[in-house]
């Protein structure tokens, strides 16, 4: 691949990243936050929910993240997977 393509490819996948994290912020505040959470801007929602270290661990059919509460509280975070689990459509009738 020619060298000064390479940089315009990078731009290009940079801003679709961005755009794509952008409307996943977006659609974290406005379909699935809780009450508690909803005068957080945008850059809070990123600072607190997207930029914070997780460690996920995996046990048999159980997967569980692991957080340091200083983000969100555990309670919360239950709160919002319950509103993005809500958004789910119910599954066909067999």
């Amino acid at each position: 691949m020619d060298a000064a393509v390479l940089p315009n490819l990078r731009r290009q996948y940079r801003l679709q990243l961005h755009a794509l994290a952008y409307n996943l912020g977006n659609f974290m505040r406005t379909l699935a936050m809780p009450k508690a959470a909803e005068p957080w801007s945008l850059t809070s929602l990123r600072e607190k929910l997207i930029k914070i270290g997780a460690k996920v661990v995996s046990h048999g059919r159980y997967v569980t993240f692991q957080l340091a509460e200083v983000a969100v509280s555990r309670q919360m975070f239950a709160e919002i997977l319950s509103l993005i689990a809500q958004l789910r459509a119910p599954p066909a009738p067999a």
